[in-house]
Formats: C-alpha cells, structure tokens, sequence
C-alpha cells in the first residue's frame, strides 16, 4: 500500500487523453488503459455503433463478466483447496494415531 501523494497519470483510450489520480502505478495504469482501449478498437470493428460511449460500456459489461467469471472460477478452487486440506488433515489424524 502506497501512502506517497497521488499522481496524474496520462492515458490514452480510443483516441482521447484522460489524466487519471492514482498512486505510483503508473505502469500498470498504462497497462489497463492499453487493455480497454485495445477493446474498444477490437469491439468498434464488429459493433453497429462508433459511439465511443457505447462502446466503453459495452466494454465494461464484458470486463464485470470476466471478473464475474473468474472469482466463481476461484471461490471453486478455494472449496477444493479446503477439501483437500480437510482431507489430508484427516489421513495426518489417522497415520499419527497408528
């Protein structure tokens, strides 16, 4: 965790600048600002719509369903995880009592 002051960041998504308040992430903000605009060409070469608003939204919509998706993908390993943990406990429990 950064406690430096927050800095300004340029970045530049779909053709238009945007300064963005952060801390000293500046690397990774650039990443995430080549990720979205990188979408957002992709998107506007098959969507009906040029609106570049529409297109972040759009955008946007299709990132909340891979976060969605990925933090169901990790709650499943954290029960497996735990499964195997409690498993293993109990062949620790059985092997020792021997």
């Amino acid at each position: 965790m950064s406690t430096g002051t927050p800095t300004s960041t340029a970045v530049e998504i779909f053709g238009s600048t945007y300064h963005v308040r952060g801390g000293d992430g500046s690397g990774d903000l650039q990443v995430l600002a080549r990720e979205v605009d990188g979408r957002m060409r992709e998107l506007s070469e098959h969507a009906s719509t040029a609106d570049p608003a529409r297109l972040a939204i759009l955008v946007a919509l299709n990132l909340a369903d891979e976060l969605s998706r990925a933090r169901k993908q990790q709650e499943g390993e954290r029960v497996e995880i735990r499964e195997k943990i409690e498993e293993l406990a109990r062949e620790l429990e059985l092997a020792l009592q021997e």
